[in-house]
This record gives structure tokens, sequence and C-alpha cells, in this order.
């Protein structure tokens, strides 16, 4: 199948064709035609599929066969919402690619930087808005923006929204939109939580689900290293150096753990950079242009900050420790093996987190290959130690640190409130059940051609 069968228009794909992709994915090639079609749409998919394009293009198809009203300046009538920075302004990427063609304007907007650039771009009028919930309920405090005109609601990365408590600031957004709408929902995994919110939100929405529950890509080749958490950080620089590994996705639990092995990688001379909601806008921005760029061998990255990288053919992923939610193992490796290309995920495991590697393969349904380093055999009298709140091992963190993604944070750069300061810990069970029908719910309840050559991201 190729995307001239899809019904798009022709200014559309000749953009698309001009970035070189050629064929649709799976998600892709059933998520167009059902959100052309204007329903409500549920849609599951394993990291790296194409989830982005999969709405992008239909919907500047829908806003062109449709155009705005009068001859003024444009309106919000397409409205992204994603639970990081990165993933936001990725997304808004997308859409200034796919819609060059097109006299359509978009912006996006997020926590720690000014607020003013922002304030004065929606003033000269938007017609798709891509933003964090955070950084969209400041301007709605300000009353900067308007969302009384949205057609089109896009939850991106739902699991993730839920996992990091901004359910009640979706709740907060939706009474703010008008009652007739297209709501679209794309996650990664497609979690009991997922579809208890799907109930409140969606009306009779069409259903994909591209591979089963949860599953990892079959491109990505996974193993298990089995070391003691005082020889973690000795462990990884060896593999990296005897494998000459580049670009390396590493993730911690915890900030803190993300700088101290960051900082201690780069003493042993492999370039190593940190990332995480701490930094300034500005760090994570210079951090992940030099990754992708290859300038720098290392990105240590916390669960929430690594939300949105997308790397063409990212070759390594690293869990320089175990998650403590199973699913984010899926969300950690979906990194690599992207499009179609093969990768590698390795994790690096202690006795204290024999149990959470167990509910991994139970979750993934598959028991992970074991190898062992001459060198590093795992001395047995070291008896398991409790993982307190995401502390990390040696060379990782420090105790007593909240887990990533259940914390308040900091101010963000220039003063501005980050996008993880509404994050409460614990609220994705007991919340995600509750989402109700207010305010416009109906229901109760890159850079490798042979890569683009087969699939858009």
């Amino acid at each position: 199948m190729s995307f001239d069968t899809l019904g798009l228009r022709a200014d559309i794909l000749r953009a698309v064709s001009e970035l070189g992709y050629t064929q649709p994915t799976p998600i892709q090639q059933q998520a167009i035609p059902a959100v052309l079609k204007g329903g409500d749409l549920l849609a599951g998919a394993q990291t790296g599929t194409g989830k982005t394009a999969g709405f992008t293009l239909p919907i500047l198809q829908r806003l062109m066969d449709k155009p705005r009203e009068g001859t003024g300046k444009p309106v919000i009538r397409v409205l992204v919402l994603t639970p990081t920075r990165e993933l936001a302004a990725q997304v808004e990427e997308s859409i200034v690619q796919y819609g060059k063609y097109l006299p359509l304007k978009s912006m996006v907007m997020f926590g720690g930087v000014g607020i003013n650039p922002q304030i004065d771009k929606l003033r000269r009028g938007v017609d798709i808005l891509v933003s964090t919930p955070g950084r969209l309920l400041d301007h709605v405090s300000q009353r900067t923006v308007d969302l009384s005109k949205v057609e089109i609601l896009v939850l991106d990365e739902a699991d993730r929204m839920l996992d990091m408590g901004f359910i009640r600031d979706i709740r907060k957004i939706l009474v703010l939109l008008p009652k007739q709408r297209q709501n679209l929902l794309f996650s990664a995994t497609f979690s009991d939580e997922i579809k208890a919110l799907a109930d409140g939100l969606l009306n009779k929405p069409a259903l994909i689900e591209v591979a089963r529950r949860n599953a990892t890509a079959d491109t990505v080749a996974q193993k298990i290293y089995p070391v003691d958490r005082e020889r973690k950080r000795e462990l990884l620089a060896k593999l990296i150096t005897d494998h000459n590994w580049y670009q390396v996705l590493v993730f911690t639990r915890t900030k803190h753990g993300a700088n101290r092995l960051a900082e201690q990688l780069d003493k042993q001379g492999i370039s190593s950079m940190a990332i995480h909601g701490n930094k300034s806008q500005g760090a994570r921005t210079k951090a992940l242009s030099e990754f992708k760029s290859g300038k720098l061998q290392v990105l240590v990255a916390t669960d929430i900050a690594a939300r949105g990288i997308d790397i063409s053919e990212l070759p390594h992923v690293v869990n320089f420790e175990l998650p403590n939610v199973a699913e984010d193992y899926v969300h950690r490796i979906g990194r690599t093996g992207r499009a179609g290309c093969e990768g590698e995920a390795v994790s690096l495991v202690c006795v204290d987190e024999l149990k959470l590697l167990a509910g991994i393969e139970k979750l993934i349904k598959r028991s992970l290959p074991k190898e062992i380093v001459p060198g590093f055999e795992v001395d047995p009298r070291i008896k398991a130690e409790p993982i307190l709140n995401g502390r990390n091992g040696p060379g990782g963190g420090g105790r007593g640190q909240q887990r990533q993604g259940g914390q308040r944070s900091g101010q963000g750069a220039s003063g501005q409130r980050s996008d993880g300061q509404r994050q409460q810990q614990g609220q994705r069970r007991d919340v995600a059940v509750r989402v109700s029908t207010d305010g416009g719910n109906r229901r109760p309840g890159g850079n490798s051609q042979n890569r683009r050559s087969r699939t858009v991201s």
C-alpha cells in the first residue's frame, strides 16, 4: 500500500514524498482512514510505529476540507496534548513538515521557557496548537488562549499522561472545549486505565491495536547483564568501550542519578550528558541536538524526559536501572528498533531488581536472555536491598527521592512553572476511572534514507 491510496490531498502527499516516505505503517494504514471519517478513535501501537503521522496527516486533510470561516486570523481548531516538552516539539515539527504546502498555522507551547513569546503568537492566530497540559492551563489562567472553537482533540501518549498525574489537568481542559468535537486518543500501551479513560471521553470510537498489549518490537534484541549493584557503572563503561557503542540512550530512575552517572562516564572519556525535568529547556535542547548529531556518545535520561525522543536508527538503549513500573520498560526500549530498523536494548540487573525483572517478563510474556560478562560475575553473598521511592544504586542516585513522574519539581527557566509541577503521585489508578463527561464528552462511563523509504515516523 502507498500513501496515494489513503485519500490524502496532493499537496500533503507532495510533502510526504519529499521527506522520503512511500509506504504507510500498519497504524497509519488504519488510523488515517478512520480519522478522515470524522469519528472518535482509540488507537494503540508500539512506540516508533508512526502514531504521529497517523493523526497528523488526516487532521491536515480535514482542516483543508473545511476551511476556516471568514477571512480573519486563524482560531484554534485542533488541540494536541502531550505529556512532555520534547514530544510536543516533535509533534509540532511533524505538523510543519507535512503541512508545508498548506495555508495553516501551528505552534507548540510548554513550560520552562518564557510565556510572552507564546502569547504574542497566539494573538496572531493559530489553527493547530500542540501543548503540554501545565503550560496550557497557565495560558487559560491568564486568558491568553481561546479553546471554544476546537474541532479536534488529540491526546498523544495518553498512558504517560496518566502516569504523570495529568488527569486532573486534562479534566479542566475538557470543560473549556466545545461539546461537539472529534476525539483521538493515542497510546503506546493499552492498559485497563487507558480503556477506562476512553470510556468517559470517546463516543463509539473506532478501535485500532496493531500489536498485542504491552508487546515489544521484534526488531529490538533484548538482553540482561546480571551484575552487582556496586559495579554497574564499571560494566556500563566496559560495554560502551569494548563494543564501540555510539548514540547510547541510558535510563536511570532519578534526576540525581542521571546527573551523577553522566558526570562519571564523562570523566572516563565517554562523552555524556543528562536530560531530565530539572534541566533548563536550553540545556535539554543542546543535549538532544548533540546526541542526534553523534557529537555526544551517551545521553542519560529519566523516563519522563525521554518521551518524545525520536532519533533515526538509534542503535542502543541501556537500562542502567530497571523501572519501578513494568510498562515503562516497554516505553524505554521502544526508543530503539523504530520503523523497522534493528536495535539493541540491554539491562544491567542487580539482586535488588530481580522482582522488577520478573514483573517485566510477566508483562511482555517472555523470558529475557542473560549473559554474564567475565570478571563481573555476581557475588551470591550480596543480599537484596529494598528500592525505596526510586532510589538508585551507586553511581546513580540518592536515597529518598520520589519516582520521576510522581513528584513536584521546582520552577523552570525564566521563573516559569515547569510542566512537572502539577504531577501528583498515585493518581493514575484512582482518578483515571473517574473521568466524567464534563465539557464535551457525550457518553457515560531520522536521517537514514533506508528508513525513510519505508515509513513515516
